[in-house]
């Protein structure tokens, strides 16, 4: 028996010290589980009501088996109580309260036995090994890491990163990549998560971070700090463009970034499966950096509208196309790029629309303030757009038009007011033949005109308007950049989709904080029914305690 003791005691260590090299966890971890396991079929043996306890030294491989019981005046269950007398035997000084150890004498595994063991080290050892690649990896999001394929299920590659298993989704793939069992490849550790089945190991080709991290590989100035990209746009598999500035003077971050004859740029090409790639200067001027992103066309002039976020490029006639770029691509990368929206226009659209604007201008300012044709083109000239800049400007500075005096200046303005008074008496008719209630009419912010929005749009009391969230209220209308199907046919541009409608209000400008402040207030009067209903209850609830 000593023998057959002696031999499990090296077998255990010897098992012990092979599954923690293997699995690359602590030996501790694996002892654990052995006692785990030892424990398990003791209790098979003696009884599964018992409290049996294990313990295997990691040095020698002795194992001790004990029984933790308590020691009580009249034994109930007799698996974890024992009575003073019997207690005293095995432990001097033992107590009523007392839980004293109860030694077992060793197991011998049988074959079910030691299957079963084995089930519980193994789940032991697996669920060790899962929390070890979890925190190898939870913190390497935004790296780029190599590994082989594995298989490809359903359009996801699944890649064994050695230790771990990492999934290029179908969306994070380069298009008309193959993917080939067995072949190397390199993408970006996007996300890392928790896992039931071990830790979900999230990889991408496709975003443009990947292509950060291959340039600052390929480029030392980018991972020293010397340049930075600012800024990085892609259509993966087609064409991208990247924003990079340098930080030392002495150093152009185009050419750095391209290297001696191309070198540098078309490794990371190699490795975006041919994708071309647009090195841009970056530039703290937004006109600037957009010109630049724009590249290769030519640009005549750029009108920014920091309100909407809108940028208008006016480029000439025959650099239409090449600003558009085959299906959009090279706007729509530049405007991710800039993260402004931009709209492509002709010489020819652009002096159309300023015409358009010009006129439509004059004849409001003709009508609303009984001016002749003369005097409203030159407040528009002068670059007065709406009646509240007329009412509410400086009088020095409309004085000071030429051919303007102070009178006239003060006649303009008090007429800028009345009008916009008759037009806010409009709009309140309006709304409340819409049925809009007068207490929309209190919310911040809101003026009689966006009431008439809001009517139209159905929302007529509180509960409408409260029942709206932000977005739905404020977000801009986006539209598609300008683009055409044939060389010589007229602008067009796509079929508007569901989410660019925008807010009931979006073209009003309202900001976000705004938009917030709008709906609060208007559930306000939800908080104000509630308390007299809570204290109502807590009256009722003092009541009945009293009685």
């Amino acid at each position: 028996m000593a023998s057959a003791i002696s031999a499990n005691k090296a077998e255990l260590l010897a098992i012990a010290n092979s599954v923690a090299s293997e699995k690359m966890i602590d030996k501790a971890i694996v002892i654990e589980a052995m006692e785990e396991a030892i424990q398990k079929s003791a209790r098979n043996r003696y009884g599964a009501e018992n409290d049996i306890r294990a313990k295997l030294d990691p040095q020698t491989g002795d194992l001790t088996l004990w029984r933790v019981v308590e020691v009580v005046e009249e034994v109930e269950d007799y698996f974890k109580q024992v009575d003073l007398k019997q207690a005293q035997k095995l432990q001097d000084g033992a107590a009523i309260g007392d839980f004293i150890v109860d030694p077992l004498p060793p197991v011998d595994l049988g074959r079910i036995d030691a299957q079963s063991a084995k089930q519980v080290i193994f789940q032991k050892v697996r669920d060790a090994e899962r929390e070890r690649q979890y925190e190898e990896f939870k913190d390497r999001a935004g790296e780029i890491i190599t590994g082989v394929i594995k298989s490809v299920e359903f359009g996801h590659v699944i890649v064994n990163l050695g230790r771990a298993e990492g999934v290029i989704r179908r969306d994070q793939q380069i298009p008309r990549e193959a993917a080939r069992v067995g072949e190397r490849v390199r993408a970006l550790i996007t996300k890392v998560e928790r896992n039931n089945r071990g830790p979900q190991i999230f990889l991408s080709r496709a975003a443009p971070d990947f292509m950060r991290k291959l340039f600052a590989q390929e480029v030392p100035e980018i991972y020293d700090g010397i340049i930075e990209i600012k800024a990085a746009a892609r259509d993966p598999g087609s064409r991208a463009k990247i924003g990079v500035i340098s930080h030392d003077s002495s150093i152009d971050p185009v050419g750095a970034c391209v290297g001696m004859k191309g070198s540098r740029v078309q490794a990371v090409v190699q490795e975006l499966q041919g994708e071309k790639i647009d090195i841009i200067p970056w530039s703290e001027d937004t006109a600037t950096f957009i010109v630049n992103a724009l590249q290769p066309a030519t640009v005549s002039r750029v009108v920014l509208d920091e309100d909407d976020g809108r940028i208008e490029v006016v480029v000439p006639d025959d650099q239409l196309s090449l600003a558009i770029g085959r299906r959009g691509q090279n706007v729509r990368l530049a405007s991710q790029l800039t993260t402004h929206q931009i709209d492509i226009m002709t010489e020819e659209e652009a002096s159309e629309k300023r015409s358009k604007e010009f006129a439509e201008r004059s004849k409001m300012f003709e009508e609303e303030l009984d001016v002749d044709e003369t005097l409203s083109q030159l407040l528009v000239a002068e670059g007065f757009a709406m009646l509240e800049e007329v009412a509410y400007v400086e009088l020095a500075e409309l004085a000071a038009i030429e051919g303007f005096d102070e009178e006239l200046a003060e006649e303009l303005q008090s007429r800028a007011v009345e009008a916009i008074e008759r037009q806010e008496e409009a709009h309140r008719t309006a709304r409340r033949e819409l049925g809009v209630e007068d207490d929309l009419a209190t919310m911040p912010h809101l003026t009689e005109a966006m009431l008439v929005v809001l009517g139209k749009a159905g929302i007529k009391t509180l509960d409408d308007l409260a029942d709206l969230a932000t977005d739905e209220l404020i977000a801009k209308k986006r539209e598609a950049p300008r683009r055409r199907n044939t060389a010589d046919g007229p602008p067009m541009r796509r079929p508007q989709r569901e989410q660019d409608k925008g807010g009931v209000l979006g073209e009003y400008g309202l900001t976000e904080e705004q938009g917030n402040e709008i709906i609060m207030a208007a559930r306000a009067h939800w908080f104000e029914d509630e308390e007299p209903a809570a204290q109502a209850t807590q009256e009722a609830a003092n009541a009945d305690s009293t009685q």
